[in-house]
Order: structure tokens, then sequence, then C-alpha cells
């Protein structure tokens, strides 16, 4: 069947309990030593069937269709989209749903900048198991929210195929496989030297590409005994900045979301006390023309230095005062170098059993510039030429100062230097084990040792802030202008360059399995499959002293920062049984138990059926149960203080008439983490069909429903405030009674619930007089998506509609179309996601309204490519990605750091013209 070919996998190995596999491994070197004595069989024995490893099963079978989904993506059809990244081509599985990219990271913050994940089924990051060559990789050290491995540790150019398991996996992989399991396997037995080059230009200039891969082995493991080969990838991105681009301009971002830009201008804003601002229009002090209405003031009003800094009356700067379009001064894409070194070796003992040995390097670095520095600073009055003629140290008008004279500035510091941070991300991982079969059973052992290890350095734009306020107080750094050279020598003096943030990951690890025929059914041989794993994993997060110190201007310390030192043992052991009853029904179950040092233990069973009433339709269903063992950021992290969006607050509103100009604002929030953390759970359950009427045409269609239960997660500050009844106690206030703070705990709370439909449409090899064609879809339609923030709270629903910080689209899909003759060859992919009710609750502070609302339009893309076989050895490639430069659509989000549209979806990037050239020696 044409979707049994599409279903081939290699090995997925996985666990043990240390006290299992000592003797377990001892018993396994007792069988494969008579075996590696043994002569080859004769070159005249015929040939066996051979057995192949199915995705989400530990035993090997005569290939075939199995009870769990797996969509394929091949190495042709990476090749064809034009990707080399991970996340790229994650970014086109319609499964995939608000993974983290390098676009959505652009921020002026911290937390987790440069982390590529993926997010199947839009449930989290940290629900899906990525593994490479069927093994678990160190995770993104960096302490946050998410939880999972980094693309960019992953070396796109040594990719063979990726397999995405499409449902929960906990039964056979452990953690986090509830929303699916996603295996990236690399080349295993490659011979020669393969030679390419790749580059990609945007129409409007930013964000262009340049790679090089080198591609060498030697040795064929079946008349050699041996193969050693490696892969050499290195990849550099250009930064995009919005100046580069005319669609942020076409969003109309001032106009549409003014009160979502900054009021840190230069010329500096002033920030008045009111008894500054009653003072001052006492004594006839204007602002263009006019009394003061508000506390923040602009001289340089209605000129404002543009373009940058603009007059908007309804903006964050209000009617006296400017304000600063960051959008118009920020990138949307970050520059880039990649980095990757895989190599495996193999040696064949005999006919049936091999060593192997793996090593992945991987360094990404991700360079960050965001608009130039934000200061807060006081001046004394006199120093400001606009208002050095009046009394401001007068009692009148010092009534409110907490110094005498004194004024707040609110500055955009152009001569500091846009803040630009390096984020370096370096993965190292040696897998070393044993495969193959002896006396009937089929073996595989592997020790592997992962690391992952970060770098967090602020380089430029971020200053010492004691420093900073003091040149500014004294007036050596002018906040209203250029400086002398005097000012930017000091600003050149108390530039940062320091690694403020280190984070490192270790996961060491033995998995082992067996597996044996263990009777004879109507359909078959029936088979059992045992293993297990023991695994050790250390995180380490350091802070620099500096950054302790809370003296980095746009770099705060962490509340309660300091450095940590986690680690925890994790034991799991599990079976699975093939159980072939007929030809037509064939049954597999399978179960593992994992503990969790401190958390402590949790049972996945797993059951699955196929049927197959003609050899041309299958029908399959599976059900299960899993879980999510909370990460050490969950249990361990030091407090963070963040803020919320801008959000209203009903105690302080009711006493205002609801004036959100007065009630509403970004409230500071204490995020906890918690060492008694439980587990998650799920049960998750499908059922689908495949067809294939002819050699050409096949469908598969499978229903999936996911419930998880005691959600590791924190109440949304936005469902506080909506609920003081119940959530009250959470706020914090000072004795006039306005919010001090909002503490939000990790807890185990709540539920989510998600279901959809899987379609896929394969069409191949369809000949005409014209070449040959063939197609393919992809598509995912979610029925339902919502999550519960508490037991007995009642569910909110993000499908198709943004809540809080993302959006689950109903529709998504890709589809190809493929056009092929002799040498040549050509294909046509659209992806689309469709529509969704924009997040639609940003308020603007100075008005007192919220955001108009919006409907966020479907997102197409088109791409298209050609390829020419020149020789044998020689072929070239050339394409176009975005064909119609289809533009990021209009959003008033208000979760990410960009404006005017939602990253997590879209891409800022445009129309992109590529080519490669391939040349072989082998």
């Amino acid at each position: 069947m044409g979707e049994v070919h599409s279903m081939r996998v290699t090995t997925m190995t996985q666990s043990v309990r240390l006290a299992l596999s000592v003797g377990a491994v001892t018993g396994l070197l007792a069988l494969v030593q008579p075996a590696v004595a043994q002569d080859a069989p004769a070159a005249t024995s015929a040939a066996p069937i051979p057995k192949v490893e199915i995705t989400g099963s530990a035993i090997r079978r005569i290939e075939s269709e199995t009870a769990l989904p797996v969509q394929v993506i091949t190495r042709e059809e990476i090749e064809k989209a034009g990707v080399t990244t991970a996340s790229e081509l994650m970014a086109r599985v319609s499964a995939n749903v608000g993974g983290l990219t390098d676009g959505a990271s652009i921020t002026d913050g911290h937390d987790q900048r440069g982390f590529n994940s993926a997010n199947l089924r839009g449930i989290g990051t940290s629900s899906t198991l990525v593994l490479l060559n069927g093994r678990r990789m160190a995770n993104f050290a960096s302490p946050g929210d998410d939880t999972g491995v980094d693309l960019n540790n992953i070396p796109a150019a040594a990719i063979q195929r990726v397999e995405v398991l499409l449902d929960g996996a906990s039964a056979l992989y452990g953690t986090d496989a509830i929303g699916g399991v996603i295996n990236f396997i690399t080349r295993k037995d490659f011979q020669g030297v393969e030679l390419n080059a790749y580059g990609s230009k945007t129409k409007e200039g930013g964000a262009g590409k340049r790679t090089a891969t080198l591609t060498a082995g030697t040795g064929d493991v079946a008349k050699d005994g041996y193969n050693v080969f490696m892969v050499a990838d290195l990849q550099r991105t250009d930064a995009l900045s919005t100046s580069q681009r005319k669609f942020i301009d076409n969003l109309h971002i001032p106009e549409r979301l003014p009160h979502l830009l900054s009021g840190y201008t230069s010329p500096a804003n002033i920030r008045l006390t009111g008894a500054q601002r009653d003072y001052l229009n006492d004594n006839g002090f204007t602002i263009n023309g006019k009394p003061l209405t508000n506390r923040t003031i602009n001289p340089s009003v209605p000129g404002c230095s543009a373009p940058a800094n603009l007059y908007l009356p309804a903006g964050i700067g209000g009617v006296d005062a400017c304000t600063y379009n960051y959008m118009g001064d920020t990138e949307l894409y970050p520059k880039s170098d990649k980095a990757n070194l895989l190599s495996r070796g193999v040696l064949q003992l005999n006919a049936n059993n091999q060593l192997f040995a793996e090593v992945a390097l991987s360094r990404s670095k991700t360079t960050y510039v965001a608009s130039s520095a934000r200061v807060r600073a006081n001046i004394n009055y006199k120093k400001i030429p606009a208002l050095a003629k009046y009394n401001l140290d007068s009692d009148e008008a010092s009534a409110d100062d907490d110094v005498v004279g004194d004024v707040e500035l609110r500055i955009r510091l152009n001569d500091g230097g846009r803040r630009t941070s390096e984020l370096t991300s370096e993965s190292q991982r040696y897998v070393v084990g044993l495969t193959g079969s002896a006396n009937g059973f089929d073996y595989d052992i592997g020790l592997n040792h992962s690391v992952n290890t970060i770098k967090d350095k602020d380089t430029h734009g971020y200053l010492l802030y004691d420093k900073l306020v003091k040149g500014i107080y004294d007036g050596v750094i002018n906040p209203f202008g250029p400086s002398d050279a005097a000012g930017r020598a000091l600003l050149d003096s108390i530039q940062v360059n320091d690694d403020v943030r280190h984070a490192r990951g270790v996961m060491d690890s033995i998995d082992f399995k067996v597996s044996h025929a263990v009777g004879t059914l109507a359909g078959g041989e029936a088979a059992l499959a045992v293993g297990g794993e023991v695994r050790h994993e250390r995180t380490d997060f350091t802070p620099s002293a500096l950054l302790l110190s809370d003296n980095i201007n746009n770099d705060a310390a962490p509340d309660g920062g300091r450095p940590t030192s986690d680690k925890r043992t994790v034991q799991a052991v599990y079976g699975e049984l093939l159980l072939p009853f007929t030809k037509q029904w064939e049954a597999q179950l399978s179960a593992r138990y994992d503990h969790y040092q401190v958390v402590g233990g949790a049972a996945s069973p797993k059951v699955g059926i196929t049927y197959t009433p003609v050899k041309t339709m299958l029908f399959r269903a599976s059900a299960g149960r899993g879980f999510r063992a909370p990460s050490m950021s969950d249990l361990y992290r030091p407090t963070l203080v963040s803020s919320t969006a801008t959000l209203p607050d009903p105690a302080y509103c009711a006493t205002v008439d609801n004036n959100y100009a007065d009630c509403a604002d970004a409230w500071e929030t204490r995020r906890y983490s918690n060492a008694n953390l439980k587990p998650e759970h799920s049960r998750q359950y499908s059922v689908g069909m495949v067809i294939e009427p002819t050699k050409q045409a096949s469908m598969t269609l499978d229903y999936w429903n996911i419930k998880r239960t005691d959600l590791i997660s924190e109440i949304g500050d936005d469902i506080i405030l909506g609920n003081l009844a119940k959530y009250g106690n959470l706020v914090h206030r000072l004795d006039n009674g306005q919010i001090d703070y909002i503490e939000l705990h990790k807890e185990n709370r709540g539920a989510q619930l998600a279901s959809g439909l899987d379609l896929v449409l394969d069409f191949r090899g369809v000949k005409t007089w014209a070449g040959s064609f063939g197609g393919h879809l992809s598509g995912t339609y979610v029925l339902n998506s919502k999550i519960q923030n508490a037991v007995g709270d009642p569910y909110v629903s993000n499908l198709g509609r943004f809540v809080t910080d993302g959006v689950v689209p109903r529709w998504r899909h890709t589809v190809t179309f493929d056009w092929d003759q002799g040498p040549y060859s050509a294909s046509l992919s659209n992806t689309y996601s469709a529509g969704y009710e924009d997040q639609n609750s940003a308020i603007d502070t100075n008005g007192g309204t919220v955001v108009a609302a919006n409907r966020v339009k479907a997102y197409s893309l088109w791409d298209m490519s050609g390829a020419w076989q020149v020789s044998k050895a020689f072929k070239l490639r050339a394409g176009v990605q975005n064909l119609f430069n289809t533009a990021p659509p209009y959003s008033n989000q208000a979760a990410f750091f960009i404006s005017g549209y939602d990253p997590t979806y879209t891409d800022p990037r445009g129309r992109r013209f590529y080519a490669s050239a391939n040349y072989a020696f082998k």
C-alpha cells in the first residue's frame, strides 16, 4: 500500500529501570556473543523479507500499516519546499500550531529567547516530544514556561525524513508525548561525497540566507562490514528591519494601535506631578498653544522629531506629549549563524548485529536587535529650557515632589544605540549502541549523553543604570537630542558587554529493549517487547553578578534571583504485545511506568486495533493514557517579576465610573514555581481509516481526541482580574487600594480539551503525454480546543479566537502539486491557516477605550520550485517562496513585543527567491 510505504521508520528506542537493566543487559550480551562468533549466512541463502520498526511500536515486523497515524516528510519534499531549518519545516505541518520561531521570539525581554520549538495540536510545546533517530535530546536549557528540544539543534541537512506520530505515545516514550512525537531521522548509510550550496534573497531586502553543506561517507555495510559518514552544514541568515518592509506602514499601527506604542521618546517626554502641572497652568504655560490637560508633556509638540517619534494625541504620549513608534525602529527577524555537524559510524559485527555510534554537534547564534534604550530618570527643571523660567521650587509647585524641583523624564536614548543581544545555543549529543538480532531475539541498547548550553549576552545598548541616570542628572548626557563628545564618551564607557545568563542542561541515559515472537496466531506471529530506561537530568542556571546587581538599564535582575542547580533521576520500564488475531484483525497493547525522583510515578497504558477487510482498505483505532512530568523549571525556578498586558482592575474601576483611563494598567506580576507539583495526566483516543483504491491514490482520515487534567499552569492574569470574588487573594494592594502586584503560581489545576480531524490525500505517478503528475494534501480541522483554568471554572475556547497568548485556527493545510518529465521537475505548494477572531482586548489608557474589534484574515502562502537533473551527479533547483508576496494580516494582539500582526503563524520576510546546486561524487 502506498500509505504503508510512507510509514517506514527506524528504531524508536526507550527505557528501563536500573534494577531491570543490569540483569537484562547481561542476558542480552550473553545472547549476542554466540551470534557474533558465527559465520555470516551463505550467499545462496534466501534473503528474508526485512523487518522494520514502526513509529509508535517497539516491535520489528514486516512493513505494514499500524493503529497509530503517522505522517512522513521525505527528504525530497524538504528539498522541494526550499526550507533549510527544522523550524521552517515544522511550520508546514498542519498539526503544528503556535510553535516558537525566530520571528515570534523577537522581544525586548529575555525569557527563553532563541528557542525554536514544535507544538502539535496547539496544546503546548511541553507536550510535544522531539526525537533524533528515535532517542531523546537534551531540552533547551534556559528556564521558562516551555520545555522541549531546540529545533536549532537538529541538523536539517542531515535529515533523511521526518516522521510525525499524531497520537499520544506516553505508553512507549514516557513524558512529553501527549500531543504526539516528532522523530527526525538522519541518513544512515551514506557513501561518497556530496556538496550542496543554497542562497536566497528577499524581494524587498533583508533576511537573505546562505548555506553550504558537505556530506561524506565511506564503507558499504553489506560488503565492507562498516560505514562512516558525516554531514557538516553552515547557515547564515541576515536580519530584517521594520524599515525594510512596506507592509509595516500599510498596517497603520500608529492610527490603529496608538496605545500599544511607547511613551519613551526623543526628545524626552516630561512626566510632571499633579502639583507641577497645576502650577504651570496657573502661570500660563502652554503646549502647542493650549493649557496642559495631562501630566506627560513634551515642549517639542507637535514636531516630536519624526519619523520615529510622532505627535499622536490618541497615543500613549497623549495630547501634550510625543509617542514613540518602536515598530518603525526594531527588527522583525533576527540575524543568525547556525553550524551543525552530524557523524555516524556502523560496524557490522556479523550478518545480524551492528555496533553504532552517533555524534551530533550544533551551534546557533542569534542576534536580537530591539529599539534603542528607554530610560526613566530625573533632572532638575532648571536644565530644561522650556521650564527654566518658572519657579518649580515654590511650595505650590513642589507639593508632590520627592526631591524639590526635580521632574521625571521618559527618554528614548538614541545615542545609547539599539539594544542588542546575542543568544548562543550549543548542543552536543553522543550515542553509542548495539542493535540486531540473536537467537530469535531483536534487541537494541544505547548510551546517550546530551548537553545543551545557552549563553545570553547583552552586547550593546544596555547601559550601567547608576552612571546613566547620574550622567543625565548632571547634564553630561542630553535627554533631548544628540549628546556632545563628553556625553557620547560617557555612554561608550558604560555600555554593557556581559554574558548575563548562562544555562546548561545535561541528560545521560541508558535504554534498551528486547522483542521476541511468543507464538503464532491466525494472522501471523505474536510478539512481545520489553524495555526500559534510566535517565539522569541536570540543569544549571547562572545569572551574572552584574545582572544580579540590578544595574543594567532595561535588563532587570530577577526578583530573588540566584544561581540554581537541580538534578533528578528517571527510571522507566515498558512492554508491548502485538497480536495478529487474523489476517484482518491485529491488536497492539502497550504500557509503561515511569518514576521521577521527588515527583513520583505515572503509568501509561495504550491499546490499538487495526482491521483490514481488503488489501485496499484499513480501519484503525487506539486509546490510551499519557502524562507530562513537571520540568525542573516548573519545580524550582526563582521568582520571576513581569507584567500583565494592559488590563482593568474591576475593584478600582468601580470607584472611577469604570473609566479605563484611570483604572487600567500593565500590573506587576510575580511568578512562582512549585516544588510540590505532580505530573499532568491525559487520556486520548483516535479512530481512522486508510483507503487506497489504486496504486496512484490514497486517503487517510483520522479523528483524534485529547483531554489533559491536573494541568501544570498558572491562572491567567486576565482570569484573576475577571473573577476577583474567587481569586482576589492573589491580588496584593497598596494602602490606597491600587494593585501592587499579582501572584501567579504554578499549580496542578484545571483541564484542557482538544479534538479534530486529520486528512491526507495522495496522488502519485499519474503518467500522461505531458509528464508524470502527483499531488499531496495534509490538513487538520480542529473541532474543539478549550481550557479550564481551575476545577469548577467554565472552559474557555481558543478555537478560532485569540485568548491570553495564542489561538488555534479551525483549519490548516499544506497542499503540493508535482510534475516531472525526464530530468525536469516542478512543484507548486500552498500553506494555509484559517482566519480567527482577534484578541480585541488591548486598552487605551489615555482615552479609556478598548481597541476596535477585528477579525484576522486567513493567511495563505504559495511556493513554487523547479529542478533540473543536469547529470547523474549534478542537480540544480530554483524557486520562489511566498509567490504573491502576501503580507501578514493585521492583528490587534497585545501579547507579543511585535505589534500590528501575529508573529506566531505569519512570516514577515515576504517574497523570497532561492537557488541551490548539488553535486555528488559516488
